[in-house]
């Protein structure tokens, strides 16, 4: 289902008369222009094997057609996106969503596709078909200790399934919390679940991380359990060295300053990675980039600050994944968006006058070190990010070559139009 290599390089050839022209200038504009497409070749987002299909609200899910309809036809999505962009190399897998019945299997299938596996996910917020007990009340938090003991043997279960895939790193997403006061004791749920935590962070190889992710609300609207970076910082500091913060972009409320948490977990050694989507109210999973794409530049401003400060990798040292997922599109032409969102914005961090900006910060000169950011923000950098992909074997307008194709009408052809794909 791929899209041939011919069908790209001729799409390529096309277009490529005009790109070359925005390149060139763009090129004379921008110090380190090869620099900076070199180390757009090298970055990869991960894809959530849960955002193949199309989303859905309480209220209704519309399915588009040709939804994967088993774990190896999501990777084969994921192959499509990796092919278009070359930017997609990574999957990560939701258990039970997603379980992995011959790893040896799958891991063809996904070398194959040129992926490898990302972060594993576990669900401990939702009750499974011949689940024993309930996490209606909780799961790590719950005061009963056979809920927490089943959903650590869960989170061991997806460590074991990691294994033997390849990945590294497992992601704890609790939706434990209250709706009303006095539903729960505070500390004694933190107890609890770091309890659990501890627990499975036992059961990790050396080489791994656990990345703790937090949400401010839902599905409990009083008090959630690791509700804010705080809650999920403190959680990774009495768990160990293996154990990060996971900064999701929806799971905050309203107006808060993501580019200083991330500033300063970085600055504490904490930042393991991230869910990237957008939002207007809450978690709304919307395309990366869609709402506010000057906050996402900002973001990237403080991660390629504050990891050239400590000399990290800007590919391998942090997680980067997609957590976007939406019900009026198609969900791979929404994720090629997303990533395209992403790779911009670290183009656009990579331009920044780390020097003029240090002197306009000591010296207090607001004026300058706002147009020093705004300047990079607003330079339209896509044909560094297209000159990438072309390098990199992928095409320089990835959704446009998508529905040239009709890869969507090939999916419904050989799938069906009334599948639904596993996720939310």
């Amino acid at each position: 289902m791929q899209p041939e290599k011919y069908k790209i390089e001729e799409y390529n050839q096309r277009t490529i008369a005009d790109h070359k022209r925005r390149l060139e200038f763009i090129s004379s504009e921008v110090k380190d222009a090869e620099r900076i497409i070199n180390m757009l070749v090298d970055f990869q987002v991960a894809i959530p094997s849960w955002a193949l299909g199309t989303g859905g609200t309480r209220f209704g899910r519309f399915s588009g057609g040709g939804e994967p309809r088993s774990l190896e036809e999501k990777i084969e999505d994921i192959g499509i996106l990796h092919a278009l962009n070359r930017s997609s190399a990574a999957i990560s897998l939701h258990i039970p969503w997603d379980i992995p019945g011959n790893a040896s299997h799958i891991k063809a299938v996904a070398a194959q596709n040129g992926l490898k596996f990302d972060a594993m996910n576990s669900n401990t917020f939702q009750d499974q078909p011949g689940q024993e007990l309930s996490y209606k009340y909780g799961s790590m938090q719950h005061v009963n200790k056979a809920v927490r003991k089943q959903a650590v043997d869960h989170n061991i279960e997806v460590i074991k399934y990691g294994i033997e895939l390849g990945s590294e790193s497992l992601t704890v997403w609790l939706s434990d919390g209250s709706c009303f006061p006095g539903q729960l004791n505070f500390r004694k749920a933190f107890e609890n679940t770091l309890e659990s935590l501890q627990e499975v962070y036992t059961a990790m190889p050396d080489n791994w991380k656990m990345f703790v992710e937090y949400k401010a609300f839902e599905p409990n609207f009083y008090s959630m359990t690791v509700g804010d970076w705080g809650q999920s910082l403190l959680y990774a500091n009495k768990l160990g060295k293996k154990a990060y913060t996971l900064v999701d972009l929806g799971h905050h409320l309203p107006n808060a300053n993501i580019e200083q948490i991330v500033a300063l977990l970085l600055m504490e050694g904490k930042l393991g990675g991230f869910h990237f989507n957008d939002s207007t109210y809450g978690d709304e999973d919307l395309t990366v980039g869609s709402i506010r794409p000057y906050q996402l530049f900002l973001i990237f401003n403080e991660l390629v600050d504050g990891m050239d400060a400590k000399g990290m990798s800007h590919t391998t040292d942090l997680g980067w994944m997609i957590d976007a997922s939406h019900n009026v599109k198609d969900p791979l032409e929404d994720l090629l968006q997303s990533v395209e969102a992403i790779m911009l914005s670290y183009a656009q961090a990579l331009t920044v006058d780390r020097k003029k900006l240090t002197e306009a910060q000591d010296c207090n000169d607001v004026v300058v070190a706002q147009e020093i950011l705004q300047n990079a923000f607003r330079t339209d950098l896509r044909p560094l990010v297209a000159e990438a992909r072309l390098r990199a074997g992928g095409a320089l307008k990835p959704v446009d070559l998508f529905r040239q194709e009709n890869i969507r009408q090939q999916l419904i052809k050989n799938r069906g139009s009334k599948t639904v794909s596993t996720g939310l």
